[in-house]
């Protein structure tokens, strides 16, 4: 497990470098439909030969391809190799997620045994969680430094962000929307990543709700719920699909998407129960 989070960490000012001059849409289409980047290929490629080089990687899939590259090991890694790459054209924050399943993919969220995500922001950090607690780094030429040790959501909740276009929120949704923004600050960036490490930071909530046009959600589960469910749980906070732990959800595709919620338990308890009296209304 350290190896491969070592290997993403290792990767990030690569990946970091060959940003200026990836911002181009490529030809492609992502397998959900979604027009990639120069910039997506790259890191997508970049974190595949790494990963799938290492003795302890099994398989390796990514958000950016239809299969999964097969090798012989112990861990199938799931990759977001790019998570928030449409901020890229004006420059805004984004990252790296990666999930470490000691299951074959797809897999649900419990056979996790690490998880971590590289944040781009003004200074590089890595946020990873393995072995019952979450830690923190400062990436440096790719090298880490810990810079938080133990990390737990405050207890005192201060920000939240919500994705999606309000129109399109269902009811009950929208109704516990209207009663969060009045107690906590907006953040939202457009990045997971980087509302996330808001909300370990600050204490909060983040969601990507079901939509009316999209009642799945948006996010993947293996890619994106799962390992930032993985992180936040281990951190003393929740997630949620809507009625229960996104690490229960059992998947049925490897590019299944699914509703994300994350953030302090209290939050999200309050969030299952506005949308399960909206289900058995």
């Amino acid at each position: 497990m350290n190896e491969i989070l070592e290997t993403v960490a290792a990767a990030a000012p690569e990946i970091r470098a060959g940003l200026p001059d990836r911002r181009r849409y490529a030809d492609a289409e992502n397998p959900s439909g979604e027009r990639q980047l120069a910039a997506d290929e790259y890191a997508d490629k970049l974190l595949g030969d790494r990963l799938t080089a290492l003795g302890s990687v099994a398989s390796y899939a990514s958000e950016e391809r239809t299969d999964v590259i097969e090798s012989e090991g112990r861990y199938h890694v799931a990759v977001d190799p790019l998570d928030g790459s449409s901020n890229l054209r004006s420059n805004n924050a984004m990252g790296t997620i990666v999930g470490v399943y000691d299951e074959p993919l797809p897999a649900p969220g419990r056979s996790l045994v690490a998880s971590g995500f590289v944040l781009f922001g003004p200074i590089t950090t890595m946020v990873a969680a393995e072995a019952g607690t979450v830690t923190e780094y400062v990436l440096e030429d790719g090298n880490p430094t810990i810079a938080t040790e133990s990390v737990t959501l405050p207890a005192e909740p201060t920000v939240y962000g919500f994705g999606g276009r309000v129109p399109d929120w269902p009811a009950a949704f929208a109704d516990y929307a209207e009663s969060i923004e009045q107690e906590l600050k907006l953040r939202y960036g457009g990045a997971m990543i980087a509302d996330v490490s808001q909300v370990l930071t600050y204490g909060g909530i983040f969601a990507y709700p079901a939509l009316k046009s999209a009642p799945d959600g948006k996010l993947r589960l293996q890619f994106e719920g799962n390992p930032i469910a993985h992180i936040v749980e281990t951190a003393g906070g929740a997630s949620s699909d809507g009625a229960r732990s996104l690490r229960e959800v059992e998947p049925s595709d490897l590019h299944e998407r699914v509703p994300v919620h994350v953030g302090n338990e209290s939050l999200v308890d309050r969030l299952e129960a506005a949308l399960g009296e909206s289900r058995h209304a």
